[in-house]
């Protein structure tokens, strides 16, 4: 659930009802920039968000529908973390990961239908800021419930939602600021994404975190690499407020 800068070219507006192929080919002219991307982001949920996108074209939904749709599969996925025990609470991992690959088709899919609408963004904004709060509170509920770890791991959900939401909100921040800056309609250029640094920041992914869920049947397992996805999570949102807020002063027309 990263957010990366929009491409500020024109979107490819498809009419009709082309073959899924000739979607898929298209889709190809409705993607973001990668710069800045995490690897599972960028290689892996983009190209599923991008078939969906393409499927949804071709039997009508619009994006809204795919927004409701992946908000259900997100919330059934927290619904199980929190309500069930053992190795049954796995299936929550494959349940977030669609409803992740479906978070990035409905942009897509906006896209390609010539570019989405104000409503439309909030209404993806709004699902992501409760999904986003609500798994880690499933997560803190989840092990108050149904393991007997030592009550002080309980410390690290509640920590862990607090860098997550904080994130999230100076991501979208910075981009509104960023356009806000504009003086320009020019396009700008797309940019790659650095496969090192892409592999490096892996553990700041959202999609590497909908996987570990995988692991809720052994708390111990399970604590560990929650745990490590933390501390990397707020070891990363501390080095970046710095850099955001240089960026920041950079847009000032006057330095404060």
């Amino acid at each position: 659930m990263t957010s990366s800068p929009t491409r500020t070219v024109e979107p490819p507006v498809v009419t009709g009802r082309p073959r899924y192929r000739e979607t898929v080919r298209r889709m190809g002219g409705a993607q973001k920039s990668s710069k800045g991307g995490p690897a599972y982001s960028v290689y892996v949920n983009r190209r599923f968000g991008r078939w969906a996108a393409a499927a949804a074209f071709t039997v009508g939904l619009t994006p809204n529908a795919v927004t409701a749709i992946s908000a259900t599969f997100s919330f059934a996925a927290i619904v199980v973390i929190a309500l069930v025990s053992g190795w049954a609470a796995a299936i929550a991992a494959p349940l977030l990961a669609v409803g992740y690959f479906l978070d990035a088709a409905d942009g897509q899919l906006a896209r390609l239908r010539g570019g989405g609408s104000p409503a439309g963004e909030w209404l993806d904004h709004m699902v992501d800021s409760v999904k986003i709060t609500t798994l880690h509170l499933a997560v803190l509920i989840h092990l108050w419930r149904v393991t007997d770890v030592d009550r002080g791991w309980l410390l690290v959900p509640m920590g862990f939602v607090v860098v997550a939401v904080t994130l999230f909100f100076a991501q979208l921040l910075n981009e509104q600021l960023r356009r806000n800056a504009r003086t320009t309609d020019a396009a700008a250029p797309i940019e790659k994404a650095s496969p090192v640094s892409a592999l490096l920041k892996l553990p700041h992914d959202y999609g590497v975190l909908c996987w570990i869920f995988l692991l809720l049947g052994d708390a111990t397992a399970f604590l560990a690499a929650y745990t490590f996805l933390f501390v990397f999570n707020a070891g990363y949102l501390a080095l970046a407020l710095f850099k955001w807020y240089r960026d920041m002063r950079a847009l000032s027309v006057v330095p404060r």
